[in-house]
C-alpha cells in the first residue's frame, strides 16, 4: 500500500500511526476553550485537529417533532431535537480560520469534516490539505464525488456501510479525482462497545479496497486503538476534550489529555512491536544468548575420572556445550585435571 503524505506528515506502514484529534463540539461555543483544545491536542501529541463544518440549517431542518426528535433511551442525546443538538455542536465557520492558524503554529495539520456542498467550498477558500467524510455522509455520493473533485486526500468513515455500499463510495471517489484514500472502520455508536467495534475487519478492508485502513474509534480508553494498530491501522481518530467533567456534545465518549497522551504513547509502542517475521536471536539478543544453561564442571575432576551427574550439571550461564549432550557426556573421561566451574568442551574430554 503506498503511503499517504498530508503536508509533511507521512501516513504509511512504514511510520508509526497518524492520530487525529476530533475536536467536534467539546469547545461548548467558546473560541477561547476551543484554542485551548488545539493546545492541549499537541501536548498530547496529535498530529492533526479536525473540525466539523456545518450549521444546523445545512444539516437538518428546524423542526422539534416527529422524525426531527431524537426519543429513542439508548440514544446520548435522547430528549432534543436534531437541529437543536447541531446548534449547541456547531462550529463557527468565522472560528475556523483561527483554529486552524493554531494549529499550524503548533505543527499539527488542521482539516475538517464537510457536511454538504457549501462547506466543502468554504473549507476550499481556507486550503485544508485533506478531508473526512462521516460515517453518516458515506453513502453521500454527490459529496464523496465533491471532496474527492479538490484532489487532495480523502478519509472516510466506514460506520454502518455494507461491502456493497463502501464499494460504491470508493469508486466514486476515485472516479472524481481521488488518489489518496483512507478507510477508517467505524462503529456509529455513541460510545462503542469494544465488542461491537470489529476490528478484525481493518486488514479485510485493506486487501477488498487496497487503501491505507484506519479506526474511528468511539470506544473508552485506549486499549481497542492500540489494538488496532497490531492488525495494520496506520490512522487512529478519536474525540478529544479538556475534560468530560465540563461538558459538551460529545465529552462522554472523548479523551481527555493525559489519556490521548496514552495513546499517542502506546499506538506507537505497538507500532514499534509489529516488526516481522523473526526467529532466532535478534542483533539486541546476542548477548543473552549467553545465559541459556549450558554443560558445567560442578565438582573438581581429576585427569581420568569419568564425568557422572554428579560433578557435571546443566546450568547457566550458557558458555559450556549445550545441554543436549548430556547422556553422551556421562561416563566420558577427563582429559585434564577441570576445576569446578570449567564449562566443558570437546577438548577436554
Amino acid at each position: 500500500m503506498k503511503d499517504i503524505h498530508i503536508l509533511d506528515r507521512i501516513i504509511g506502514k512504514t511510520h508509526k500511526p497518524f492520530l487525529i484529534a476530533e475536536m467536534s463540539g467539546n469547545h461548548n461555543q467558546s473560541l477561547e476553550r476551543a484554542l485551548a483544545i488545539v493546545d492541549a491536542a499537541a501536548d498530547a501529541g496529535a498530529d492533526a485537529l479536525k473540525l466539523q463544518t456545518y450549521t444546523a440549517d445545512t444539516m437538518t431542518l428546524n423542526i422539534h417533532e416527529g422524525d426531527f426528535f431524537i426519543s429513542s433511551s439508548d440514544n446520548l442525546w435522547q430528549g432534543t431535537s436534531l437541529y437543536k443538538l447541531y446548534q449547541e455542536a456547531y462550529t463557527p465557520w468565522e472560528w475556523h480560520k483561527p483554529i486552524f492558524d493554531r494549529c499550524r503554529e503548533r505543527g499539527m495539520i488542521a482539516f475538517s469534516t464537510p457536511f454538504d456542498a457549501s462547506a466543502v467550498d468554504f473549507l476550499e477558500e481556507l486550503d485544508v490539505p485533506a478531508y473526512k467524510i462521516a460515517s453518516f455522509e458515506n453513502t453521500d455520493i454527490p459529496l464523496i464525488r465533491k471532496v474527492a473533485a479538490t484532489g487532495k486526500p480523502v478519509i472516510i468513515s466506514t460506520g454502518m456501510a455494507s461491502i456493497a455500499e463502501l464499494d460504491e463510495t470508493v469508486r466514486a471517489a476515485k472516479e472524481a479525482g481521488c488518489d489518496n484514500l483512507i478507510l477508517l472502520k467505524c462503529t456509529s455508536t455513541y460510545p462503542a462497545s469494544p465488542a461491537n467495534t470489529n476490528i478484525a475487519t481493518i486488514p479485510h478492508l485493506e486487501k477488498l479496497f487496497q487503501c491505507q485502513v484506519g479506526l474511528s474509534d468511539h470506544t473508552m480508553g485506549v486499549g481497542v486503538s492500540v489494538a488496532s494498530v497490531a492488525l495494520g491501522a496506520t490512522v487512529i481518530e478519536k474525540h478529544f476534550t479538556l475534560s468530560r467533567a465540563d461538558g459538551g456534545v460529545d465529552s462522554t465518549f472523548s479523551l481527555e489529555p493525559e489519556e490521548f497522551k496514552a495513546l499517542s504513547i502506546e499506538t506507537e509502542r505497538a507500532w514499534q512491536a509489529i516488526g516481522g517475521v523473526v526467529y532466532g536471536a535478534t542483533q539486541a539478543e546476542q548477548d543473552s544468548r549467553n545465559y541459556r544453561r549450558s554443560l558445567y564442571i560442578a565438582e573438581d575432576v581429576k585427569a581420568g575420572e569419568a564425568f557422572t551427574e554428579q560433578n557435571v550439571r546443566a546450568i547457566r550461564p550458557g558458555l559450556g556445550l549445550p545441554t543436549k549432550y548430556m547422556e553422551l557426556i556421562l561416563g566420558k573421561q577427563a582429559r585434564t585435571d577441570l576445576k569446578k566451574g570449567t564449562p566443558l568442551s570437546w577438548d577436554i574430554l
